[in-house]
């Protein structure tokens, strides 16, 4: 099915090349010399779309007018993997994706997927901006990637339809979709509950279907792709923080103009802060909104989880396929803005 969508992806770039565009070079008498298309996976009023709109006026203004970029919210270029991999063979500029895609790339990226990594967004988003989190996009280069910043999804928690989630075993039996990232999977299953990876476009009709019984993500997410419609029960484990990389196609990036491509960063900084922003607002106000959309909000107490999840630093510290450094682990465990 994957290789099936990317072969859609594919005939899809060739249109809109056969259509008056060479690798986002456009016909001189269209006033525009490059054609910048940047897909997520997530709803057209998620921050992720307004952060890329953002970037897009910015982007489009330094360069008076010289760059047009095309915003894809909603799945609509494929799954991550498949934007990731458009990437990497030229038929996509740029995606905004989250990191656990990114971990088949370099193991490294899973360190920002062990539960409870992190104990606030400062520290989080101070950490991602430093060497280490840059440094890991910089390795993305040898994989045919330009990693440029992060943005930001925010820390996940646990919805379901079945009933509150107040301590470690009410996760007994839940089953619960995660993304296809073994740190993830493995961390509900040490919490008794039945992980089922799933394509988030396909996330939505699951839950109402009830072939799953919950989900975990930010509460932008929960809100913007109308979860609380489908789900009753909202637990605050804010197990995993969600950064998002922000990346472009390294040869379209190189074959930049150098006074663009110093554009593209300009303007994604821009955006990236605007972006957290936005997050900021609508994680301020979303817990009373929600509750008014019929969702019911659990307190826990997070040391429970963290002492329920342990075993998985254990499993995936190491050296290796799949492992994490140590020496990583103290550093971003450690870290301080």
């Amino acid at each position: 099915m994957r290789k099936k969508m990317v072969l859609l992806l594919c005939f899809l770039m060739a249109l809109s090349v056969a259509g008056g565009c060479q690798r986002g070079v456009w016909a001189a008498d269209s006033g525009v010399d490059y054609v910048i298309r940047v897909g997520h996976v997530l709803a057209t009023d998620h921050p992720y779309t307004d952060g890329l709109n953002y970037f897009k006026k910015v982007l489009e203004e330094k360069t008076d007018g010289r760059v047009r970029v095309e915003v894809f919210p909603n799945s609509m270029l494929g799954n991550e993997r498949d934007m990731i991999e458009g990437l990497q063979l030229g038929t996509l500029e740029m995606a905004l994706v989250s990191t656990a895609p990114l971990s088949g790339f370099t193991s490294d990226f899973l360190v920002f997927d062990l539960p409870y990594i992190f104990t606030d967004t400062a520290t989080a988003r101070g950490c991602v901006d430093s060497e280490v989190g840059m440094g890991m996009l910089e390795d993305l280069a040898s994989q045919g990637i330009k990693g440029l910043l992060y943005f930001e999804n925010g820390f996940r928690s646990v919805t379901n339809s079945r009933r509150p989630i107040q301590h470690p075993e009410d996760l007994q039996g839940i089953k619960i979709r995660t993304m296809e990232n073994p740190i993830h999977m493995d961390s509900f299953s040490a919490m008794g509950a039945d992980p089922t990876p799933m394509a988030f476009g396909e996330l939505f009709t699951a839950l109402q279907q009830k072939t799953i019984d919950g989900q975990e993500n930010p509460l932008a997410i929960v809100d913007t792709s109308k979860f609380y419609e489908v789900q009753t029960y909202l637990s605050l484990t804010e197990h995993f923080y969600a950064p998002a990389p922000f990346l472009m196609a390294l040869d379209y990036y190189n074959n930049l103009p150098e006074d663009v491509r110093n554009a593209v960063y300009e303007a994604a900084k821009e955006a990236q802060d605007y972006e957290r922003g936005l997050l900021d607002e609508m994680n301020a106000r979303l817990l009373k909104e929600l509750v008014e959309k019929g969702i019911q909000i659990n307190e826990i107490d997070k040391a429970e989880f963290r002492a329920a999840v342990q075993s998985v630093y254990d499993k995936f510290e190491g050296t290796g396929s799949d492992k994490i450094p140590a020496e990583l682990i103290e550093k971003v465990q450690n870290f301080k803005p």
